[in-house]
């Protein structure tokens, strides 16, 4: 797992580096600063006209270290420095000297700034203040800040963009960045919805911090990699048999949403259970014993709705909700199952908005359970917030007081297990926003459930693989053209991509 430390952190994190590696902090900044530059001129045409927006701090070092590397590229650079209220640093006062012996413009930024300042660059890298602020933004860096929103140029924001907090709810004024290169390890903020207008798209650099330091650094927020998850895989013994793998219940399905049950249903059976059986209302009988070949079939007393499910005791595990309903009839049988039932199960779409109006049912879901609500669904569960750190504090105090786990989907959808660990997955695209695919993780996280893998191991593998399903998907087929069953076809492939790390 790849750690999200907090701003306290990090600075320990250049502390101990320096120290231990041993390297002068001027040599880490340009190292730093080196690979940023690496980035850069990856992405961006050397006839494009640079500007460099440094503060007087080591963000503003960094940002005059970029500038000086981009003028031995052969990049038109500009470069402007506000002064405010913050001292200059050390570092910063030697990268001035280093810059100042080159041919390059340097403008100070003292009192006002003008709206159009910065109208003649293509680029514009904000290095006012990085990632170590700790309250918004005030005088001569708001007014700079607001120049740089109002201006054309592409903004690439060095480490985090100025005004952005890393650890908690930013106000203010803040840089609308379209990249953010951010050092060694990703932070918290870079997850969260609210955040992209100014993020835009983020990547992680690699600066040479203590290995050893991030070992025994201790946190609850941790970013999934392909990795992890090829480590969770459990595989196949020669003389398994399909009873190794598991048998799962889907009890999915309505009177008009039998799609949502043959969705789950087969994700279920492409994850890799031994056997499964769809429970379905009697008029969806032919429907999904047709569809889904492989699974075999339970009908309901009821034609059109679930009401009562019977014996529960050979399942490995119970995937419940897609297309459900809410019928009076189908709360009182999900009340049964729970009567009946003391394994995880997974839960998600009607399951979940009949137990948000039961805080009486919610107290009996089986431990370890996973739910897999998308942002309106866990409103109704745990009630509005105020912004995604509050909302993410609701996640975690919702997944220890059900004592379950919590899958909240989205981009990077966000796991949070009892025990406090948060966990954020990157895989997946917006041509996934299309109805259909949380049946599908649905039927993953059954699948894998149903073959004995932990509930936190489930929910973190088949996260993970319901995204790269998806964005191997959209590779070929496109992401307005992306439906659910494509992630089923590409299920395959995405586990493929595991073994093939």
């Amino acid at each position: 797992m790849i750690k999200i430390l907090n701003t306290q952190q990090i600075r320990e994190l250049d502390k101990y580096t320096i120290e231990h590696e041993p390297i002068a902090s001027i040599d880490l900044m340009e190292r730093a600063s080196r690979e940023f530059v690496n980035w850069f001129v990856q992405h961006f045409d050397p006839l494009k006209k640079v500007g460099v927006v440094c503060g007087t701090a080591n963000n503003g070092g960094d940002g005059l270290a970029i500038a000086r590397m981009l003028l031995e590229w052969g990049y038109p650079v500009n470069v402007w420095i506000v002064r405010g209220k913050v001292a200059e640093t050390d570092d910063f006062k030697v990268n001035l000297e280093r810059l100042r012996s080159k041919k390059i413009e340097i403008s100070e930024i003292t009192n006002e700034a003008d709206q159009g300042l910065f109208s003649d660059r293509d680029v514009l890298i904000d290095a006012l203040f990085g990632s170590g602020l700790s309250r918004p933004v005030e005088g001569i860096y708001a007014q700079a800040i607001r120049c740089i929103n109002k201006s054309e140029a592409k903004v690439v924001a060095v480490d985090m963009p100025s005004g952005l907090q890393a650890d908690s709810k930013s106000a203010g004024e803040i840089v609308e960045a379209d990249h953010t290169i951010t050092f060694q390890l990703p932070k918290l903020a870079l997850f969260l919805p609210q955040s992209f207008k100014y993020t835009g798209e983020w990547k992680v650099i690699n600066i040479g911090l203590s290995k050893e330091k991030i070992r025994e650094a201790e946190t609850d927020c941790y970013q999934i990699t392909a990795k992890d998850c090829r480590k969770l895989l459990q595989p196949r013994k020669k003389f398994d048999h399909k009873g190794s793998y598991g048998h799962a219940l889907m009890v999915a399905g309505s009177f008009g949403k039998v799609g949502a049950a043959i969705l789950a249903s087969r994700a279920a059976l492409r994850a890799g259970l031994g056997l499964l059986t769809s429970h379905v209302p009697r008029s969806a009988y032919a429907i999904i014993q047709s569809s889904v070949p492989e699974a075999m079939v339970s009908v309901d007393d009821g034609d059109n709705t679930f009401s009562q499910v019977g014996d529960l005791e050979k399942f490995s595990t119970i995937g419940i909700g897609p297309g459900l309903g809410q019928a009076g009839e189908t709360a009182q049988g999900l009340k049964n199952i729970f009567e009946r039932y003391r394994k995880p199960v997974v839960l998600d779409a009607d399951a979940l908005n009949i137990l948000a109006l039961d805080e009486e049912l919610q107290k009996m879901i089986p431990a370890g359970s996973i739910l897999t609500p998308h942002p309106k669904e866990f409103e109704r569960l745990a009630g509005a917030w105020t912004d995604d750190f509050d909302r993410l504090e609701k996640l975690g105090n919702f997944a220890t007081r059900l004592k379950c786990i919590i899958v909240l989907k989205g981009a990077f959808t966000t796991i949070a297990e009892p025990q406090g660990s948060v966990y954020f997955n990157p895989t997946g695209n917006p041509g996934m926003a299309t109805g259909g695919t949380g049946d599908v993780l649905t039927g993953i996280l059954t699948g894998l459930m149903a073959q004995f893998y932990s509930p936190v191991k489930a929910a973190i593998l088949g996260t993970f693989l319901h995204g790269v399903a998806g964005d191997l998907a959209a590779v070929e087929k496109g992401k307005e053209s992306l439906i659910a069953s494509d992630l089923v076809e590409f299920l395959p492939k995405a586990f493929q991509s595991l073994y093939g790390e």
